[in-house]
């Protein structure tokens, strides 16, 4: 016993000296590194890294990080992501074995990142404790459920004409300065205290217009449940070409927790340029007005994601509201028609309506929702069925109204309400409507009751009617923002209050 007693005890001490000798040596790590061979703007060319995968992050001296793009033979192609005038030929370059991520999670809530999740807000760093790869698979198809619920915009021709339903994905076009980024945004204001939350994602944008926006969130109240992910129009084209993917996966965390998300990518148009000088700087063939053949691939890959998920899985929704900037109203151009052919639908802001005071600038006739009419309210479907319908007979018979003709009682009778629902439509920036006081409105509208109001009365009558839109029953209230279907009995009760209010507004 004694003999085994001494053996064990031996035996211990041998193992405790190799712990020992383990801990003080040094241990041996591999690393992989290249040497940058050229640069160009935003571009670093790198040899000497034949593990390389495509999509991996590298990095630089200077704590400068990189993706790799193009993986030849001899040498890849490197995207960078930040300041890279400090680097030169023969600098070194180590793999870090790890695709692109940024940080998700409640924490972002109320912050301006950029997308590799770095503070632009000067509030400290982003404490997060989980991080998603920029890149990620859209859900397949049996994860999916139908679009079923509106995402009210706040905006009545909007949500009347051309509604949007949560989980879908609802273009807004049209020439620069015709409001695009003020339908986001007030879209975005109209979600407060109704559990959705936002990430806006501005693209190659100034730097005035962010500030500008974040201002407007933050003095409305709306960055309590913003995240807003910028890059600027100095930045490097790479950190433009990721920010939409980063601020995606931030979303889609929210999305897989079960909440319902808004997002917003102002705009589209800077990204595919962004992704046009890469692809050009690294030598990829070009297509059609310059851009590489996958321009349409880099688009559908990311609003696919945009979904809404099956109750077992959450029932959580991305809804996006992608922003493209036309060119002399060429809505037939290429970037344009990719992306209107991968949206379920457009809102499509028209400059003369701009240039006429018709704000928000919304062309009703080419503007479409192929989902949300499904999602809509059912007191929606009844004030506004033929409200599209009116308003396009009303705007063919202007046009001949123009020529002087003369015109039969009828006709003039036509143009009269059209102009009335035009009236009705213009909304100021920053007033979101709420959906008792647009049922209000345009019930009143469909209903003819604004007819014998002059049109310079116009704004003071729609105000009073919104107003008894506070004072309608509870019941009432809740049965027109809910699914529920109205009943004749509650449009009696809404026309004779709103009968009442406009008689002190007629001629």
């Amino acid at each position: 016993m004694e003999t085994q007693s001494l053996q064990n005890t031996v035996a211990q001490a041998f193992s405790d000296m190799a712990h020992i000798r383990d801990a003080t040596m040094p241990q041996l790590v591999s690393r992989e590194i290249g040497i940058v061979t050229s640069l160009s703007n935003g571009i670093a060319r790198v040899s000497g890294l034949p593990g390389v995968c495509y999509e991996e992050v590298v990095k630089f001296p200077g704590e400068l990080y990189g993706i790799a793009f193009n993986v030849d033979e001899d040498e890849i192609g490197v995207v960078l992501l930040g300041d890279y005038l400090q680097l030169h030929s023969g600098d070194e370059v180590e793999r870090r074995g790890h695709i692109m991520d940024v940080p998700v999670g409640e924490a972002l809530l109320g912050r301006v990142v950029n997308p590799l999740g770095k503070p632009l807000d000067g509030k400290g760093v982003v404490l997060s404790r989980q991080r998603y790869p920029i890149e990620r698979p859209a859900p397949p198809i049996m994860d999916r459920a139908p679009v079923s619920q509106p995402l009210q915009s706040g905006i009545k021709v909007i949500d009347a004409l051309v509604p949007i339903g949560r989980g879908q994905r609802e273009l807004i076009l049209g020439d620069r300065q015709t409001g695009k980024t003020a339908i986001a945004v007030d879209t975005i204001l109209n979600q407060r205290g109704k559990d959705v939350l936002c990430v806006y994602c501005a693209i190659g944008q100034r730097a005035s217009g962010v500030a500008k926006v974040v201002a407007d969130l933050r003095e409305n109240g709306a960055m309590d449940y913003t995240v807003v992910v910028v890059t600027e129009g100095n930045d490097p084209p790479g950190l433009s070409y990721i920010a939409p993917y980063a601020a995606t996966s931030i979303a889609e965390y929210f999305m897989e927790q079960g909440r319902d998300v808004l997002i917003v990518y102002d705009d589209l148009t800077h990204h595919a340029r962004a992704y046009r000088e890469l692809s050009l700087l690294l030598r990829r063939p070009p297509g059609r007005e310059a851009y590489p053949g996958d321009i349409f691939y880099i688009h559908s890959r990311l609003l696919e994601r945009a979904t809404r998920l099956r109750a077992e899985l959450g029932g959580g929704s991305l809804t996006a509201l992608p922003i493209i900037e036309t060119e002399a109203q060429n809505i037939s151009a290429y970037i344009p028609t990719n992306l209107i052919s991968i949206t379920d639908g457009q809102i499509y802001l028209s400059p003369d309506l701009f240039a006429l005071g018709i704000l928000p600038a919304v062309d009703v006739g080419k503007s479409v929702s192929r989902v949300g009419g499904k999602a809509q309210h059912e007191a929606y479907r009844l004030v506004a069925g033929d409200l599209k319908l009116a308003y396009a007979q009303f705007e063919e018979l202007e046009a001949f109204a123009r020529f002087g003709t003369r015109l039969d009682e009828n006709t003039l009778r036509i143009i009269g309400h059209g102009r009335r629902i035009r009236a009705c439509l213009k909304q100021p920036e920053f007033e979101p409507v709420s959906v008792a006081g647009q049922i209000v409105v345009l019930l009143a509208l469909t209903r003819r009751l604004f007819d014998a109001i002059p049109l310079e009365k116009m704004r003071q009558a729609e105000l009073a009617l919104r107003a008894i839109a506070e004072q309608l029953p509870a019941e009432l209230v809740q049965r027109i923002s809910s699914s529920e279907a109205i009943s004749e009995a509650d449009h009696e009760l809404i026309l004779q209050q709103a009968s009442r209010v406009l008689q002190d507004h007629r001629a």
